[in-house]
């Protein structure tokens, strides 16, 4: 079920949150874990893994600017109300009161939102379906490595209400269908930016 904000002032403000520079964590919980090799193993993996995923993320982006001409977010803003798509949160990885449970889980519930949403980049790329696809399975294997992860550490799962509409907007036109593309692949290169530097910063815990 693909879990995103709806266009507006929220969508406007996760997205400053998700720009804004990177403070410093305070309260991390995980002190007793950052010497844990199997733990410290986990975050370089899969630092190299959203590192791999990303760089899928921007050929795909750099398709859409070379097919539809599509490259500045800045001159799609005005569309992009129309369109309904918002940013997966991740409020809880950029928190003072960071806990690793709560980041894990919107990292984890984020992945899968992104993994439902790309089907519109897949309808809107049939030639390049075999990257769209390996995206897919990229993102649903690091939701699930993230999953595990939480259930070997003992860590609570945290299911955070979903916001919005659950399903794919239907598009009006295709030229809105583009758009829409562009911005599920920048709104995800956007939250892999913010997962990235959350694992980073557990990693040098």
């Amino acid at each position: 079920v693909l879990s995103r904000c709806p266009a507006g002032a929220l969508a406007l403000l996760l997205g400053t949150l998700l720009w804004a520079p990177w403070r410093a964590l305070h309260g991390a919980p995980l002190a007793e874990l950052s010497g844990d090799q199997d733990f410290q193993l986990f975050l370089h993996k899969n630092l190299e893994f959203t590192r791999k995923i990303k760089g899928d993320v921007a050929a795909l982006q750099r398709v859409v600017c070379d097919t539809f001409q599509l490259c500045k977010e800045e001159e799609l803003l005005l569309v992009r109300q129309d369109l309904g798509i918002g940013q997966a949160p991740l409020e809880q990885c950029h928190s003072r009161t960071f806990r690793a449970e709560a980041c894990f889980s919107q990292i984890r519930d984020g992945l899968r939102a992104y993994h439902g949403s790309l089907a519109a980049v897949l309808e809107l790329l049939p030639g390049h379906a075999g990257l769209v696809e390996t995206l897919q399975l990229d993102a649903a294997n690091l939701s699930s490595n993230i999953q595990q992860q939480m259930e070997d550490l003992g860590l609570a799962t945290v299911t955070y209400p979903t916001e919005g509409p659950g399903p794919l907007p239907t598009f009006s036109s295709h030229f809105h269908h583009q758009v829409g593309g562009f911005f599920i692949l920048a709104n995800f290169q956007r939250f892999l930016e913010t997962a990235y530097r959350a694992l980073r910063h557990l990693a040098r815990l």
